[in-house]
This record gives C-alpha cells, sequence and structure tokens, in this order.
C-alpha cells in the first residue's frame, strides 16, 4: 500500500469509527493494530507497540499527571472555594452582570489551583449556575459563563494538557506553564469585557444584586476579601512561584502543590482519611485514562510515522498555496475540527509528532506554536459534538433550574468568538506568549 492510501485509511478509519461512539482509546489502538499488521506484518507491528508503550511508561515528566490530579481533587472539597465566591459576589454584586464577572473570576483562580475541567466547571456548576438563574440571569449567557469559565483550567497553569503536550513536542514543561499564563489572562479579561459590555446594553440579562442585599463597601469587606484568596495565592506560589524561580521543575513542583493542598484541607478542618482515601481513587482513574490513551495514541503514531504517512501529511500542508502562514492556519483549522469529534489528549498524542516538524520547516517558534494549539483547544471543548465542558454542566446542574442543551450551546458560540480573536492577538503579538518563559530562572523540565 501508498502512503498515501495508508495515511486515508488511519486518518478515515479513526474519523469513522470515533463517530459510532466507541471510547477514543479503543479506536486508535484497534486502528493502529489492524493497519500495521496488514502493512508491516505481526512481528514488526508488536515491536512497534511494545516499544512505544514501554518508552511512554518511563517518561518521567508525566509522572505531575497524577500529582496534579491529586491537588485538584484535595482542593476540590477543602472548602476554600465556597468562601471565596462568596466574597467576590459580596464585592462586585452591584455590577450589571457581577454573578457573571464574578463566576470568570472564581474559574480563572480555579484554574490556577486545579487544573482539571472536570472539577472546575463542577464546583461552578454548584456554586454559580443556581445563583444566576435565581437572580434573573439569561440562561444562555449564565451556562456559556460556567462553561467557559471552567474550560480555562485546561490552559491557565497547572494545566494536565500542558504536561501532557510538552514532552510530545520536546518542549519544557515549565516554559510552557510560563507561556500560557498572559494567554489564560487575556480569555478572562476578554470574558470580563464581554459580559460588562453585553449587560450594560441589556440590563435584564444580567441584573445586578437586589438593593436589600447590597451592603455598604467597608474595611470589614475588604479584609474578608482578602483572607478568602490567601489560601489559592498560596497555592499559586507554592507550585508556580517554585517553578519560575527555578527552585524546582514542574514534577517537583506538583508534589509541593500536592502538599500545600492537604496543608490547606487541615487548616480548613476538611481533612480525613476518607477524603484522602477518594483523592487517590480519583487520581488513579484519571491517570489511568490518560496513560491508556496515551500509550494507544503513541502506538498509532509509531505505525503513522513509520509508514511514511507523517511524510504525506507534511508535504499536503506545506503545498498550501499562501506561505507559511497560509499553511499555519491549516493546521489551526484541522485542530478546530479535530476538537469537535476527538479527545483532547487524543488530538494532542496524534497531532504534536506530526506538526511539531512542520513548525519547525515552516520557521515558526515550537513554543509559541504549541501555546496556539492549546489555546485552539480551548474550543475542543465547547464544541459539539465532543464537548466535555458542555457535558459537565448539564450533568450536575440541577434539573429544577430548566437549564437546557439548547441554552448551554447558544451561550458558549461568542466565548467561542473570543477564543479565536485571542488566538489572533496571540499571532499579531507573539511575545504575549514568549516573554515571559523568555525570564524563567534554573531548571524547566
Amino acid at each position: 500500500m501508498s502512503p498515501e492510501l495508508i495515511t486515508f485509511l488511519m486518518l478515515g478509519g479513526v474519523f469513522g469509527l470515533v463517530l459510532t461512539g466507541f471510547p477514543i482509546a479503543f479506536v486508535i489502538g484497534s486502528v493502529s493494530f489492524i493497519v500495521g499488521f496488514l502493512v508491516f506484518g505481526p512481528t514488526t507491528t508488536f515491536h512497534i507497540l511494545y516499544s512505544r508503550f514501554y518508552g511512554l511508561s518511563l517518561n518521567y515528566p508525566y509522572l505531575a499527571v497524577p500529582l496534579f490530579t491529586f491537588m485538584g481533587v484535595i482542593l476540590q472539597h477543602s472548602g476554600i472555594t465556597k468562601d471565596l465566591y462568596d466574597s467576590l459576589y459580596e464585592s462586585l454584586g452591584n455590577l450589571k452582570g457581577g454573578l457573571a464577572v464574578v463566576t470568570v473570576i472564581f474559574g480563572t483562580i480555579l484554574a490556577a489551583c486545579l487544573g482539571v475541567i472536570a472539577a472546575s466547571v463542577t464546583i461552578l456548576t454548584l456554586i454559580a449556575l443556581g445563583p444566576m438563574i435565581q437572580r434573573g440571569y439569561n440562561k444562555p449567557l449564565a451556562a456559556g459563563t460556567i462553561v467557559a469559565s471552567g474550560t480555562l483550567g485546561i490552559l491557565i497553569p497547572p494545566s494536565i494538557m500542558l504536561v501532557v503536550y510538552a514532552p510530545q513536542a520536546g518542549l519544557s514543561i515549565g516554559q510552557m506553564f510560563m507561556g500560557a499564563i498572559f494567554p489564560g489572562l487575556i480569555l478572562s479579561a476578554l470574558y470580563i469585557v464581554y459580559i460588562v459590555i453585553r449587560c450594560a446594553l441589556n440590563p435584564s440579562l444580567g441584573p445586578s444584586m437586589p438593593k436589600e442585599d447590597m451592603t455598604v463597601f467597608s474595611a470589614k469587606k475588604v479584609i474578608r476579601l482578602l483572607k478568602a484568596m490567601v489560601p489559592p495565592v498560596l497555592l499559586i506560589v507554592a507550585v508556580l512561584g517554585t517553578i519560575f524561580t527555578g527552585i524546582a521543575p514542574p514534577t517537583e513542583a506538583a508534589a509541593v502543590g500536592s502538599l500545600a493542598a492537604i496543608v490547606l484541607a487541615i487548616a480548613y478542618r476538611k481533612f480525613s482519611w476518607k477524603l484522602i482515601k477518594h483523592a487517590c481513587l480519583e487520581t488513579l482513574k484519571v491517570s489511568a485514562f490518560v496513560v491508556m490513551i496515551a500509550a494507544l495514541c503513541y502506538a498509532f503514531v509509531g505505525i503513522f510515522m513509520n509508514a511514511g504517512s507523517g511524510e504525506v501529511v507534511t508535504r499536503l500542508i506545506l503545498s498550501v498555496p499562501g506561505g507559511r502562514w497560509a499553511s499555519f492556519i491549516v493546521i489551526m483549522l484541522i485542530v478546530f475540527l479535530l476538537g469537535m469529534f476527538i479527545e483532547w489528549i487524543g488530538i494532542v498524542f496524534i497531532i504534536v509528532p506530526i506538526f511539531s516538524p512542520i513548525f519547525v520547516e515552516l520557521g515558526f517558534n515550537p513554543l509559541w506554536a504549541g501555546m496556539m494549539i492549546c489555546i485552539n483547544l480551548q474550543m475542543a471543548f465547547q464544541t459539539p459534538p465532543m464537548a466535555m465542558s458542555i457535558f459537565v454542566l448539564k450533568g450536575t446542574a440541577d434539573p429544577k433550574l430548566g437549564l437546557k442543551m439548547s441554552h448551554i450551546i447558544k451561550g458558549v458560540i461568542p466565548f467561542i468568538g473570543i477564543i479565536m480573536v485571542t488566538l489572533v492577538l496571540c499571532m499579531v503579538f507573539p511575545e504575549i506568549i514568549t516573554w515571559l518563559p523568555e525570564k524563567m530562572i534554573g531548571p524547566t523540565h
């Protein structure tokens, strides 16, 4: 079989089988095994699969995945989230759309503490959705705000996606963490600007706090807010501070974050062996899920590249008329379309080994190009049919609130547009991504 036919069989097979509803791990694994068996025979196929599996199991940076997951689960049950949300709402409740603005700010802080999408969206849904709808907020606006804010956790460090992406692309996890900070904060700021402007133009979409609930701005209110901000700030400093200053690389910083999360749970009197057991089980589930998909995708790429399909894709993209920027836009479009049908982890493990050499050949900074893909993948969580954040929100929302899937999809569309605007900003001003990593000190891997 020609490399072109193999490319069509492998990519077409994955795309077609994903639409059947089978889990992505089994789809990718079965396609790689069958095509490998047909092209190379059993001996070579088993060797490629085994060597790829074994190589992945010895990849030290992936230890950060279970550590950050453990940290996120502990924090989810530590009690710091409710106090912080209440304090923020007390401070901004008199602003039109204030509750939605608070949700974005709170989601940004959660993103810097948890790094796990499901946890962030679940917490925001439980804490923010009811109060917004009960206070007369437009349902699409409320739902879109929660989905967009919760999804920031996959971009703002400590993001598991960045931990998975960096080793695949031969990049530093620490530098990717630093490179994600400004794009994440810009997204958050643009979400807030959108909410404030839209609610100013149409106050019925996000009414301000009822007058009877408003309290006079006082030093007591400021102190309560500052007190609520201390735990997340300490945690962010414990993780990102140690990475940026060179005290520890990301994997060890993840261990520091896990310890800090346990200390916070003890301080808030939420610590128990039952909590530790729950966190360990959740960590095992998430880690096993990540490693399973990662190993099978890694094997898929091994077959794909050995069959010469990587060169087929490279030639196709480099031949796009319009120069390197046209080729780059085609890659971004491919990532966006894949995000509608395949989970992010499958996308990362399949496209990164294929596209990374193309970025170098096109003359793009690999760190900048990798971060652009990660920003793009924000949309994968919000674009049906494979929209994890939407499904988590719908599954967590109280049925009594009357939230429909149509409300959620309508609500996320403007936020998807904002992500596209952010991508354009990062194309025009690449320093948004590259400036902070260049200032890093010490070890970054």
